[in-house]
């Protein structure tokens, strides 16, 4: 989060310049929310997005899209899946496995034991995933990760909704000319054939959520703009 939220502000600045509505949500324990992030479970999360999407619907009589980042995504399509009118979706590098990024995120915990001396209660991943599963909770690189939000996310995988929506898919790549990397080529296609419409797009330009120093990538924005323009068409 603290790497993505510059990217996220740019963003929903040019949305707003270009006339859209837009409303950055901190779900419950994350940013400026309430709650702690230890107290932050899946449910949760989900009551915040819809809490939120109904509140803006009131305020701008608009069915409002979902725009996710990441693990965000899987969010998003969990709601949408759940709505009685599918939203459009803005996916932006989606986790195509709630698993894996469980994996992904549990392993900064194992990677962190390699820094410090040797000592006989080093953990494993398996190791903090059962303890998990369990209902225990897990310090992973500096928060306090709750077994309902972990178990939440192991259970998620990036479904579409029932009903056909307009979807933006966006991929940060490292190559020239960038593609959508092979694995989201497959997901796309069986979306389509479930009779969604979808446009998928890769830019060139660094991991802004992981990089080392707070990295911006201008040609996400401008691609973004582009493909969420068509909407209201």
């Amino acid at each position: 989060m603290n790497k993505s939220r510059r990217m996220a502000a740019l963003q929903a600045r040019a949305l707003a310049d270009a006339g859209w509505s837009v409303m950055q949500v901190d779900l419950f324990g994350c940013g400026d929310s309430d709650g702690d992030f230890s107290e932050a479970d899946w449910e949760q999360w989900q009551t915040d997005i819809r809490d939120a999407a109904n509140w803006l619907r009131q305020q701008t009589g608009h069915q409002p899209a979902f725009w996710g980042l990441r693990t965000g995504c899987l969010l998003a399509c969990e709601v949408a899946g759940k709505m009685a009118a599918a939203p459009n979706l803005l996916l932006w590098q989606p986790s195509l496995s709630g698993r894996q990024s469980l994996q992904q995120f549990l392993r900064l915990k194992v990677a962190s034991q390699l820094f410090k001396d040797s000592t006989p209660d080093r953990i494993t991943t398996k190791q903090l995933y059962e303890s998990l599963s369990r209902g225990d909770s897990a310090e992973v690189a500096g928060y306090a990760l709750a077994s309902a939000l972990a178990m939440g996310l192991d259970a998620s995988e990036l479904k579409p909704p029932a009903l056909a929506t307009r979807v933006a898919w966006l991929e940060v790549r490292p190559d020239t000319p960038p593609e959508i990397s092979p694995a989201a080529r497959d997901r796309i296609q069986s979306w389509r054939a479930a009779g969604h419409q979808i446009d998928g797009h890769a830019v060139t330009g660094e991991a802004f959520w992981q990089t080392q120093e707070i990295a911006e990538s201008r040609e996400l924005i401008k691609a973004t703009l582009a493909l969420v323009a068509d909407w209201r068409r």
